[in-house]
């Protein structure tokens, strides 16, 4: 299909981190799951463009795949602003009415100095016009995953949030030039 763009899209690795946590970008990965990352990177095409955001663990992610990935600053996780590096559980008990108004509507609040899900949206829209047609392999984050979902599906944030978006797993989805078309989501492949 001439003008198509394949995607591999691939949430990194664990963090190695402390669970619970809204990660700075210069969180690592966890990179022991060598099996996992083997039987990906067995599935990925060999001539695939690659691209990651430019977080530490996509692309320590990336690298563990044998791909040294274009950064495109768009594929970020959702900016958390001042909550970032905090714990949930902190937040939730010291955050007051912002915190838990956060999480009434998700998909449209913004964290004090972050973003939106729906402003991560638009952003991963425009990283995805700058991938060209042909295979290509995103090293994201479950936000952008669930954001390109929300873009190929023509789903509201608010729906595409329901999508479950697990460490190491694939999905994948295709730009065509009547639309797109998704293959699988959330696959832990072995």
């Amino acid at each position: 299909m001439e003008g198509a763009t394949f995607l591999w899209l691939i949430r990194h690795a664990p963090v190695d981190g402390v669970k619970g946590t809204i990660h700075a970008a210069d969180a690592a990965a966890d990179l022991t799951d060598r099996a996992q990352l083997e039987v990906l990177r067995s599935r990925l095409p060999r001539d695939a463009a690659s691209y990651a955001s430019p977080a530490r663990r996509t692309i320590e992610t990336a690298r563990a795949l044998g791909l040294e990935p274009e950064l495109v600053r768009e594929f970020g996780e959702q900016d958390f602003g001042d909550w970032t590096g905090r714990r949930h559980d902190e937040l939730a008990s010291s955050g007051g009415e912002a915190y838990a108004q956060f999480w009434n509507a998700p998909a449209h609040q913004r964290p004090p100095g972050g973003e939106s899900f729906e402003d991560q949206v638009a952003r991963v829209r425009l990283g995805l016009a700058r991938v060209g047609a042909g295979p290509a392999a995103l090293i994201v984050h479950s936000g952008t995953i669930r954001a390109a979902l929300c873009i190929a599906l023509d789903l509201t944030p608010d729906a595409a949030l329901r999508f479950v978006i697990d460490p190491l797993s694939l999905t994948r989805i295709d730009r065509l030039a009547t639309g797109w078309r998704v293959w699988s989501v959330n696959q832990r492949v072995s």
